[in-house]
């Protein structure tokens, strides 16, 4: 085997290159046992072979969470999360997987011997290492300047005196002051021993004409962390009033600050969005202070940048609950839409709520407190659509150009509702969308059919035919337009199908089959990869079949459960969790079923293999029509229905294998 590198960069960022043997990692998840881990955190109930529990990861009233010993593995059947002992960890602690592995060791006393990265790496960890450390001393040196010295509580301290800041904010958010003579800071750091080029690279340092002078002077400080509460970068506000310079900057990108990546609070505030299950978004360094200082502290800021899929993406780590607190103005509202429908896409249950004219959240929980606030935003929130038509009537007016706009806007939305119990909340909004915009309803209708269809043809382009719960697929099965039915419930059965040929690969590949070494073989002579169109199933397909190769044995399932590869990871304990039973779709489309069970894996393999032979099959045929068709060469056509007849005979003997599958009836 091989050292393996790993990247903690649960935000995105290449922040903590850590380096840890494999051997190590190994020892870690041998003597990581699933239900002593989970037991830290979750108090669990013996059922049967399996535990389980409520889920950590939502909120829930009867159990939906199941450990198996036996296979090392969690699954929620409420929320999706799954995995083993080092995803649980990460998960529940919002940790990186190095830190994970490093938390497992200490717990079980297990020493981790680190390997010596490559030279590039060495590089880029000492790139990182030296500016987290600088950043680190500039953090500590801003504080110090704001609460020891006559300038920074004569300027930067009564600045946030003003705001109403208590000292505990102060110094939970780390807050801080630059001097304003334009070089202290430089000279402090030249002292330490920082280079310049390390100044200059942090942003808190520029050079002009050959004069070096601090990037923040005369400004108060916000120290922007990550997720473990390192300081990433900074952001400053300007305190006089200056025409020319701007009121807030920030920290330039380099290899550890990534703007798009980062969000302002979100180190102290994951544990009560986890707690509460929501999270609130605003967009200022102030409005996140307030909040908590009011007691709202399940807040973050997205740092003055427009929400980004990035920063989302960290956000559904801890919660699918999102309520947008933006500005009330023009601006506030658009960048505000732009968030909303980028989280309908990563399946937010996502929500808007604009405060009173010439209020933000830092003025308005000032104002109200904290029970006002939230009962202010419980009151008030809207979601994108109703907001959508709300805003939107009152400037279409009677200009249909804007009116065409508005629907279209309204259609592309009400499209990206696509979790499986949202299909109701889609149906009557393409209602009250056409009764209100004044639009024939099937043509709305149809035109969210489009939307959703020209989104399923640029994943297929692009090869991703992503599993998520209630996914645009399922959507248009909801609206219920012929073509949009019959394009996606057939994505959706392929995409079932070829999961339950992983789940049949990783059970039963180490079985008997007559003829064969064992089932693997079997299967792996008997599909064409070309036929698995879901680019995560084609991996652990493919994934499967290098390890035979690589170790001329077969992988074990601890391989998959335990596997660098996170989404690899977690589907694993997903499909073995999963109850063994072919789609209905299935069922319903070619009339085959399938008898389960490990006393039947002969039948579930084959009645597998079957729909994958029958679907090239079908495939087939399809190009054969189509050339007899085009073809006005008479000889042509008489060889091309010899070959269609004899794909129909092929059809007929995969429905009538006896003892693999139940025929009911003969193709569709």
């Amino acid at each position: 085997m091989y050292a393996t590198y790993f990247c903690a960069t649960f935000e995105g960022l290449k922040a903590d290159i850590q380096v840890i043997a494999q051997s190590s990692i190994d020892e870690v998840m041998n003597r990581a046992d699933i239900v002593e881990v989970v037991e830290q955190f979750v108090r669990l109930k013996k059922r049967g072979a399996n535990y389980i529990a409520n889920c950590p990861f939502h909120n829930e009233k009867s159990p939906s969470f199941s450990v198996s010993a036996s296979k090392g593995i969690f699954k929620c059947f409420g929320c999706g999360k799954g995995g083993n002992a080092v995803t649980f960890v990460q998960e529940h602690e919002k940790i990186t997987y190095p830190e994970a592995i490093r938390w497992l060791a200490e717990f079980y006393k297990i020493a981790i011997d680190e390997t010596k990265p490559s030279e590039e790496q060495q590089q880029q960890q000492q790139i990182e290492e030296s500016l987290r450390l600088f950043n680190e001393f500039a953090a500590n040196y801003f504080t110090s300047t704001l609460m020891d010295t006559e300038e920074g509580q004569a300027i930067g301290l009564s600045y946030f005196k003003e705001r109403g800041f208590r000292a505990d904010m102060l110094s939970l958010f780390r807050l801080g002051y630059c001097p304003e003579d334009g070089s202290s800071f430089f000279k402090a750091a030249t002292e330490k021993g920082y280079s310049t080029e390390l100044m200059e690279k942090s942003g808190l340092v520029k050079n002009n004409n050959g004069r070096w002078y601090d990037t923040y002077r005369g400004r108060v400080i916000f120290p922007i962390q990550n997720m473990t509460g390192r300081v990433l970068g900074f952001g400053a506000r300007i305190l006089k009033t200056n025409d020319k310079a701007p009121k807030y900057i920030n920290s330039p990108e380099n290899e550890l600050y990534n703007k798009s990546r980062v969000l302002y609070g979100l180190y102290q505030s994951r544990q009560v969005i986890g707690k509460v299950d929501e999270c609130y978004l605003v967009e200022g360094y102030t409005d996140v202070i307030s909040l908590h200082q009011g007691g709202v502290g399940n807040v973050v800021s997205s740092s003055g940048t427009s929400l980004t899929e990035d920063q989302l993406r960290i956000i559904g780590r801890t919660t699918k609950n999102l309520t947008i607190l933006y500005d009330g103005d023009g601006a506030g509202i658009k960048a505000a839409m732009r968030g909303m429908d980028m989280a309908l896409s990563q399946s937010f249950n996502v929500k808007l709520a604009l405060l009173p004219d010439g209020q933000d959240p830092d003025s308005y929980i000032q104002a109200v407190g904290e029970s006002g606030f939230n009962e202010y935003v419980k009151a008030h929130k809207r979601d994108i659509i109703g907001f959508r038509m709300e805003v939107g009537m009152k400037e279409v007016a009677n200009d249909p150009v804007k009116k065409s706009k508005l629907v279209n806007e309204i259609a592309e939305s009400i499209s990206r509702i696509n979790k499986a119990e949202d299909f109701a909340l889609q149906d009557y909004y393409i209602k009250e969308a056409a009764e209100l915009l004044k639009v024939d309803e099937n043509g709305l209708v149809n035109l969210v059919n489009k939307f959703i269809r020209d989104r399923i043809d640029q994943d297929k382009r692009q090869g991703q035919y992503a599993h998520t719960e209630g996914n645009e697929i399922d959507s248009a099965a909801a609206i219920s337009t012929e073509e949009a039915i019959d394009s996606a419930s057939q994505q959706t059965q392929d995409e079932s199908q070829e999961w339950q040929l992983i789940r049949v690969l990783l059970t039963h590949g180490d079985k008997a089959s007559e003829g064969y070494a064992n089932a693997a073989q079997l299967i792996y002579d008997r599909i064409d990869p070309e036929m698995i169109e879901s680019q995560e199933a084609l991996l652990f397909f493919n994934t499967y079949f290098a390890f035979i190769s690589e170790h001329q044995q077969l992988p074990t399932l601890q391989y998959f459960t335990q596997h660098p590869n996170q989404k690899i990871q977690i589907r694993s304990a997903g499909l073995l969790q999963e109850k063994n039973e072919v789609s209905h779709n299935w069922l319903e489309v070619y009339g085959i079923g399938s008898l389960n069970g490990d006393d039947n894996y002969l039948n579930d393999i084959e009645s597998t293999l079957g729909y994958f032979e029958l679907k090239k099959v079908k495939i087939m045929q399809a190009e054969i029509r189509e050339a007899l068709h085009k073809t006005k060469d008479d000889q042509e056509a008489i060889t091309l229905m010899q070959q269609f007849m004899g794909l129909k005979k092929t059809e007929n003997e995969i429905l009538q294998r006896p003892g693999t599958v139940i025929v009911q009836s003969a193709g569709r």
